[in-house]
């Protein structure tokens, strides 16, 4: 009797052992904001996208220069014409401060929808390759080390350099 106690507390002692082997899991962090960022694509839709804001500033300033012209020349020349030809005036003048909100406003979600149409397929390589690498590696669980992304110790494996060598960079 006393030999079957050893032999069951042996086997308990077994099978829980190989229970909680099999329940730890592999865990890695990588910062996905620094390696999105160092990415070549990501490099070149930066670039893209200061030049088209470069572009909508240039626009944008060419209306106000319009814009301000027309004020200047109204107010110089508003003592000589009619008050209908005065109040026309105005109205042509409210008319641009329009545009310009339009434009601000257009310009603004154009260049909203640029960054997003370049920016998400980096993102979702970016994602797909941490995933090709931590299978890999046989890692279970990987954790943004982002600053603010929710790591408080990141003492286990970093993938991000055999990510970067994945991603070809």
């Amino acid at each position: 009797m006393k030999q079957f106690k050893t032999l069951l507390v042996a086997v308990v002692l077994f099978f829980g052992a190989t229970s909680f082997v099999n329940a730890q899991s592999k865990v890695a962090h990588i910062d996905t904001q620094k390696l999105i960022s160092e990415m070549p694509e990501m490099i070149a839709a930066k670039k893209q996208l200061e030049q088209v804001s470069k572009t909508f500033q240039a626009d944008m300033k060419s209306l106000m220069d319009s814009y301000q012209a027309k004020i200047k020349q109204y107010q110089a020349e508003a003592e000589t014409v009619t008050a209908t030809m005065n109040e026309t005036r105005q109205k042509e003048v409210a008319g641009m401060e329009n545009n310009i909100r339009e434009f601000q406003v257009n310009a603004d979600k154009s260049l909203q929808q640029k960054q997003l149409d370049l920016i998400k397929p980096i993102q979702e390589k970016a994602r797909l390759a941490i995933q090709k690498v931590a299978r890999a590696k046989g890692v279970q669980y990987v954790l943004d080390a982002t600053v603010g992304g929710g790591v408080l110790l990141a003492d286990g494996t970093d993938l991000y350099a055999d990510v970067k060598k994945e991603l070809g960079f």
